[in-house]
């Protein structure tokens, strides 16, 4: 089928184009040049009052796994549908279908859960791909794993730690490899509470700068495109933007990916021993070529946290609203804590985690260096990213939510002072090329000849901002009209990205009598064949290109 969205202003970061009215040609589920065309064209949507962008992409989102699940079962209460609006709590936690549901809706086409535990992840993949629409993908979680830590106290070899990184990656589908804490949910095993970037763990005497170190180098060595994602030390801790800058240092100009840096751009000043180090932070990521981040942008209302780091749920359980949560460790591998969560605008803490997050977007000088998440749904919901847009791009708006939150928090932060506004070139690149990029998804993010017909049409008519991004007119899939004015009008199932780095087979026979002592199953039962992903867990896969070996 051939189909022609006819005379709509593009946006295409990827291929430097902003604005330009042209038509744009699809072909079995493929953007294609005129001349490429072969037969009639099938069908032709008018896009003369519409803006054509690249279908957008979440790369940070909790949308599958043990801890969804737990979240989903501990707020049952709030899984209901009479409120459906975009800050209902009904979507905190979502179920599979409507988390596909709700992306779709808002021109979302790929989603990527990041913190999946390589033990769990026939189980997560398996959820994954219940969920509708959208291409998917896992961040997989190393750096607390007892296998890693043992290497690593022992001074094996990068080479060996290489293989293991590469052999995760490899069992477990995914297409990127995450730290949570460093080294930090271990040491909580060992009734450690805090674990600073040059601490030493009690039990296996390693930082979490080492750590990080080996982990940033295995990923640059194997060729993975996407840096590896770091939820660093201290996370929420007034003072800790110094431990986030020597988070970045212990990267050793490898490149690397701060995520929901709001939360790690604190600082401990003021009569509150709480403040905002936004301008030191971003300072930071302006100079620093090797550096990218995502924002986790806290907003106000109810919501769930759900986290691998369990040293800091645990400390957060006093704030639980409503007042229930659950710690656990996951015995060789993690931890996970759930603490449900309301922020308030009334709060002063709040207040200025919300200004911190907007200050970040603000005083970032490049876009394609920082994305836009709220670390769904752990500083709120991804339905409220529109919400989140219209507070980048209308000063004013963003002015009269900042001006009647308390008095203490306009005093401690210069968001007021900022009159940067967004563009809609930079948000197309901050929700879709950036993101493409940065994963390594080639056929993604672009309306180039050849890449994957993922787009969405909004109508330039519709003056909220809000409104506009909420509401697209049409989204495409694959080459399939799925939305229509809001309505669903197809269902698909997307891909699960992945890559799949080279390694030497001889780590298996470490890790299998490793496996033999310590698991509960075998080594075989933990890897997932590409066979059992297409044929038994449901989910086609497309492995991307790892860049050149570059040792």
């Amino acid at each position: 089928m051939n189909l022609k969205l006819q005379g709509g202003k593009v946006y295409d970061p990827i291929n430097n184009v902003y604005g330009k009215r042209m038509d744009v040609y699809i072909n079995d589920g493929k953007i294609i040049k005129k001349n490429k065309i072969k037969g009639k064209i099938n069908k032709i949507i008018d896009c003369s009052d519409k803006i054509i962008m690249p279908g957008a992409i979440d790369m940070h989102t909790h949308i599958g796994g043990g801890k969804v699940n737990i979240a989903r079962m501990m707020l049952e209460e709030l899984h209901h549908d009479h409120n459906d609006s975009c800050d209902s709590s009904a979507i905190i936690a979502p179920t599979t279908i409507k988390t596909g549901i709700k992306y779709i809706q808002m021109g979302y086409t790929s989603c990527f859960e990041p913190a999946l535990l390589p033990i769990n992840a026939r189980q997560a993949h398996s959820e994954m791909a219940d969920i509708p629409f959208v291409d998917k993908g896992g961040y997989a979680l190393l750096g607390n794993d007892d296998f890693f830590l043992d290497l690593v106290k022992k001074k094996a070899s990068q080479s060996l730690i290489n293989d293991y990184v590469a052999f995760i990656l490899n069992a477990s589908q995914c297409i990127g490899i995450k730290v949570v804490n460093p080294g930090g949910i271990n040491a909580f095993k060992f009734n450690q509470r805090a674990l600073d970037v040059d601490e030493k763990s009690n039990y296996y005497d390693i930082t979490p700068r080492t750590i990080i170190k080996i982990l940033t180098k295995a990923i640059y060595d194997l060729g993975i495109p996407h840096p590896l994602h770091v939820h660093c030390s201290n996370l929420g801790v007034a003072g800790n933007y110094l431990s986030t800058i020597e988070t970045i240092k212990a990267a050793e100009s490898l490149p690397i990916h701060l995520t929901h840096i709001q939360f790690q751009s604190y600082g401990n000043n003021g009569d509150r021993n709480f403040s905002s180090a936004a301008p030191e932070i971003s300072h930071y990521l302006n100079k620093t070529k090797n550096l990218t981040c995502d924002v986790g942008q806290i907003m106000f209302g109810q919501t769930v946290t759900m986290s691998g780091d369990s040293m800091s749920q645990h400390k957060n359980h006093h704030h639980a609203h409503p007042d229930k949560w659950m710690c656990m460790d996951i015995e060789c591998d993690a931890g996970c804590g759930v603490v449900p969560f309301r922020y308030s605008d009334k709060s002063f803490v709040n207040g200025l985690q919300w200004a911190i997050g907007l200050e970040v977007f603000l005083l970032a000088k490049d876009p394609w260096k920082v994305f836009l998440t709220t670390d769904h749904p752990n500083g709120g919901p991804f339905t409220s990213y529109p919400h989140l847009i219209k507070l980048l791009m209308d000063r004013s708006f963003r002015n009269d939510i900042f001006e009647k939150l308390p008095k203490s928090v306009q005093e401690h932060s210069i968001l007021k002072s900022l009159k940067r506004e967004f563009t809609l070139k930079e948000i197309c690149i901050m929700t879709r090329s950036a993101p493409a990029k940065i994963l390594g998804l080639k056929n993604k993010g672009s309306l180039g000849d050849n890449c994957d017909a993922d787009i969405t049409i909004y109508d330039q008519n519709k003056k909220d901002i809000e409104d506009f991004f909420a509401n697209p007119s049409h989204v495409i899939k694959d080459g399939k009209i799925v939305v229509k004015n809001g309505k669903i009008v197809n269902y698909i199932w997307g891909k699960t990205q992945t890559v799949k780095p080279e390694y030497d087979a001889g780590i298996e026979k470490i890790l299998g009598k490793f496996f033999d002592k310590y698991h509960t199953m075998k080594l075989d039962n933990f890897k997932i064949s590409d066979d059992e992903m297409t044929n038994v867990i449901g989910s086609e896969i497309k492995v991307n290109e790892c860049i050149h070996k570059r040792k």
